[in-house]
Parts: structure tokens; sequence; C-alpha cells
């Protein structure tokens, strides 16, 4: 019984960071859930006893994955800036 309400709780939990990271205006929002959600369905597949599927999910899915995001987020930032720069 509370193997289901865990299974529950955790995909109402995904339904809305999913919401948070497709609709938010803000991209460093949006990174972060979408980090968030695939933490959370780690803490699924762990749940469902796959701990391999659960570790590769942890580890690419809401670590590199987020990681390349925030470097490839601040280089198109820092991009834009200095194209701003040397055109004024």
């Amino acid at each position: 019984m509370s193997f289901l309400l865990i299974s529950i709780a955790l995909g109402v939990i995904m339904l809305v960071v999913t919401g948070i990271a497709v609709f938010h205006k803000k991209l460093i929002v949006a990174i972060i859930a979408a980090g968030v959600l695939s933490l959370f369905a780690s803490v699924l597949y762990l749940l469902l006893a796959a701990p391999d599927v659960a570790m590769t999910e942890a580890a690419i899915g809401s670590g590199l994955s987020t990681i390349i995001f925030f470097y490839v987020l601040n280089r198109i930032r820092t991009t834009n800036g200095t194209e701003d720069q040397e055109t004024v």
C-alpha cells in the first residue's frame, strides 16, 4: 500500500515539475526543473527495483545534462554579450 502511495505521489510531483520545466519563462528555472524531474525519475526507478537504471538516470539525466545545459546557457549569454559590445 505504501509503495502505491509513494509511486502516485512521485508521479504527481513529476507532472507538476514537468509543467514548470515546459511553461516557465526563465531558462534557469526550467533547467533546474528538468534536473529535478530526472532526479525523481531515478527515485521511481529505484522503487521499481532497477538500481542500474536509477544510477544511470541520476548521473546522466540529473547531473551531467543539467551541467551541460547550464554551460551552454552561459556560453550563449557570453557570446551574445560580446557580440553586442563589438557592434556598438
